[in-house]
């Protein structure tokens, strides 16, 4: 790869990263909000909040990624797509009660808190998959088998 045409992957790399980020401030703010509403003013075990916050983030940060994310899709087919985008959410769900599990269960953080570190973590997990997965330009192999 040439040095100009690896500054253009390299920007457009964090072009994503940058637009990928803000859309999960957007899902975040939704799961966070979800959370406190539905462990303060519902009352549900913080598990069970947390997994219909992340749950309601999933469906935002999704919609986001295809309308103004991401330029780049390897599927064609949206309901493939779609279930390989949940797929790395769930494996990210699975994520988050692991380490909200940790922080609170083990460790007795506050929920509030603990979901900082765990949203850190499992945002960059989420990038790095669905990026590589679902938003990167197809390889010369994949066109010539499209």
């Amino acid at each position: 790869m040439s040095a100009p045409s690896r500054t253009a992957a390299v920007m457009r790399l964090l072009r994503d990263l940058v637009a990928y980020g803000l859309a999960s401030g957007a899902a975040l703010a939704l799961d966070y909000g979800l959370l406190l509403l539905c462990r303060e003013t519902l009352g549900l075990p913080y598990l069970v909040a947390a997994a219909i916050g992340f749950s309601a983030g999933l469906a935002l940060v999704y919609a986001l990624s295809i309308a103004i994310v991401f330029r780049d899709r390897r599927s064609v087919r949206p309901a493939s797509e779609f279930s390989v985008f949940c797929a790395i959410g769930l494996a990210g769900l699975l994520l988050t009660e692991a380490l909200m599990y940790f922080f609170v269960g083990r460790h007795g953080f506050d929920p509030a808190f603990a979901k900082i570190p765990t949203a850190g973590v499992v945002f960059l997990f989420n990038f790095v998959a669905r990026r590589a997965l679902l938003f990167s330009a197809p390889t010369p192999r994949e066109k010539a088998a499209a």
